[in-house]
């Protein structure tokens, strides 16, 4: 083997590491560019977490408010049956025929 053997097979490996190069950037290209994908989609779904809290917020308040009324109407029923109990001579379901 002489030098122009040797210059041959340098350049054959050069141009081999060259090849192996450029592959493996187009693949760590497409890597970059999925987890950009990827973290773009975190942020839309950040964003409509963030939408769907203040939904949840808004129908707690809501319900609150339903869960007021209610203990209210059951007070109001409550406080209905026991003065109907207290005057049973005066109020009476009259059956029809009687």
């Amino acid at each position: 083997m002489d030098a122009d053997d040797f210059k041959k097979i340098e350049e054959m490996f050069k141009h081999q590491v060259g090849i192996m190069s450029e592959d493996f950037q187009h693949k760590l290209d497409i890597v970059v560019e999925g987890h950009q994908m990827l973290s773009e989609k975190i942020d839309r779904l950040d964003g409509r977490m963030d939408g769907l809290d203040g939904r949840m917020d808004r129908l707690e308040g809501r319900m609150d408010r339903l869960e007021a009324k209610v203990d209210a109407v059951a007070a109001d029923l409550t406080a209905h049956r026991t003065d109907t109990e207290a005057h049973g001579t005066v109020y009476r379901v009259k059956e029809s025929g009687e």
